[in-house]
């Protein structure tokens, strides 16, 4: 009676081992952990990191190949900004070149932040593990919305002074002396034209060019040969 009673509770126990087991494994691939995957860690430096959070992806050329480790202030560089090094782990068999770039980029407009490596052309000289790479830092919405106020401000004073003739666009637009000015130039133009006075008025009102240029053409279509034949220069006989 005893032994069947154990029987039973070690065939529980085994069911119950395998049942933990499974969902150990269920939710390591849910999380997406890099138990079983060797890789390195490798670290970027910016000064403003846009909202990027633990866990973040980590993206080479486009391809997902690690995720943000770890995030954490530096003291202050040569120019008393802040500094933030982002610890990234990666896939050990992937190189980036120290002339990549890297930055944070967003999913869509207002997505995810992620970290993007774009990588460069010297793969001799690639990045060690735990060595620094430089980023290029993000551009925040505060400066993106001071552009935009600076950009309306800028044309609005342009606007305000051309309905104040200020500036040459206003003095162009507003006065009517340039206007007339150049009313006057064109009535001079064309009735010169008109006349037959001036280079351009004798070229159009000329009727001997004219009929030169008629007769030209008409010669040119009947011997089109004429366009591609080099006329040879007569030599000058000796005289004996």
């Amino acid at each position: 009676m005893i032994f069947g009673k154990t029987k039973v509770e070690l065939k529980v126990g085994i069911f119950v081992f395998l049942g933990l087991v499974i969902l150990a494994i269920f939710i390591l691939s849910i999380g997406s952990f890099k138990t079983w995957t060797s890789g390195r860690t490798v670290n970027f430096v910016f000064h403003f990191v846009n909202g990027v959070k633990l866990g973040a992806p980590v993206r080479y050329a486009g391809v997902d190949v690690g995720e943000v480790k770890s995030m954490s202030l530096l003291p202050l560089d040569t120019e008393g900004r802040i500094q933030v090094k982002v610890g990234c782990w990666v896939k050990k068999e992937l190189k980036v070149p120290l002339d990549s770039t890297i930055w944070v980029n967003t999913l869509g407009l207002m997505g995810e932040k992620y970290i993007e490596i774009i990588p460069g052309k010297d793969f001799i000289n690639v990045l060690a593990d735990n060595q620094e790479l430089v980023g290029m830092d993000p551009i925040s919405m505060q400066e993106v919305t001071e552009l935009a106020n600076k950009i309306v401000r800028d044309a609005d004073d342009v606007i305000l002074k051309i309905k104040n003739k200020e500036g040459t666009i206003g003095k162009l637009l507003g006065d009517d002396g340039i206007y007339n000015e150049l009313d006057s130039l064109i009535k001079d133009v064309v009735a010169k034209i008109k006349n037959k006075e001036g280079t351009i008025g004798k070229l159009l009102g000329d009727d001997q060019i004219y009929n030169d240029l008629d007769a030209l053409i008409k010669d040119i279509r009947k011997h089109p040969w004429k366009l591609f034949w080099k006329t040879k220069e007569k030599k000058e006989q000796p005289k004996l």
